[in-house]
C-alpha cells in the first residue's frame, strides 16, 4: 500500500558558512521538480567534518534569511537546541514527529555524497527519505563512485540534473 502523503518537506542542511546563490538555486529547482511545500535550511553551528567557520552561527543564519528573502517556501532554522544533537538522522525524527504524513527529501550536493557512508547513521537516514543529490563541478564521477551511491537503490536517491551555480561558501570566503 503507498503511503498518502499530506506535504513534502526538503531539509538543506549545512554550515552555510555563507549561504549562497547554488543553495537557493538546489532548493528552488527541488520545489519545482519535486512539488515540494516547504523548504528547511537546517544551519548546523559546527559541520563535523570541517574545522571551523569563518562566520558566527548568528551571522550565518542572518545570512542566509536575507538571501531567501524572496522565497517563502524556505525557512532557515536552527534546531540544534530543540533536538539536543547536530545528526541528520536526530533531525529528520524530530520533523517527522512534528509533521505526520510528511514526505521528507534531503537535498545535498554531489560532494556530500561521497562521504555520506561515513554520516552517523546514514543507512537510517536513507530509509526515512528521499536523498535528491545535486551535481557540483568535478564531483559528479567521484560521487557515482561512492559506497553510499553503490549500496542505495534509485528509489531512495535521485541525481537531480539542473543548470548548475558553480559557487561555493569556500570560495566566497577567499574573497
Amino acid at each position: 500500500m503507498k503511503k498518502n502523503y499530506k506535504k513534502k518537506i526538503g531539509i538543506l542542511g549545512g554550515s552555510f558558512d555563507p549561504a549562497h546563490k547554488g543553495h537557493l538555486a538546489i532548493s528552488i529547482v527541488a520545489k519545482k521538480k519535486f512539488r515540494i511545500n516547504k523548504i528547511i535550511w537546517a544551519v548546523t553551528e559546527k559541520n563535523p567534518f570541517k574545522s571551523k567557520s569563518q562566520f558566527t552561527l548568528k551571522k550565518r543564519i542572518s545570512l542566509a534569511k536575507k538571501i531567501t528573502k524572496k522565497n517563502s517556501f524556505i525557512s532557515v532554522k536552527f534546531y540544534e537546541d530543540k533536538i539536543k544533537s547536530n545528526k541528520t538522522i536526530n533531525l529528520i525524527n524530530y520533523i517527522k514527529k512534528k509533521n505526520n504524513r510528511t514526505k521528507i527529501f534531503l537535498l545535498m550536493g554531489a560532494d556530500n555524497l561521497i562521504f555520506f557512508h561515513k554520516w552517523y547513521k546514514w543507512r537510517a537516514i536513507a530509509s526515512k527519505c528521499s536523498i535528491l543529490v545535486f551535481d557540483r563541478t568535478n564531483y559528479k564521477s567521484k560521487s557515482l563512485q561512492s559506497v553510499a551511491f553503490k549500496k542505495l537503490n534509485n528509489r531512495k536517491l535521485k541525481f537531480v540534473n539542473f543548470k548548475k551555480v558553480n559557487i561555493s561558501s569556500s570560495k566566497l570566503r577567499k574573497i
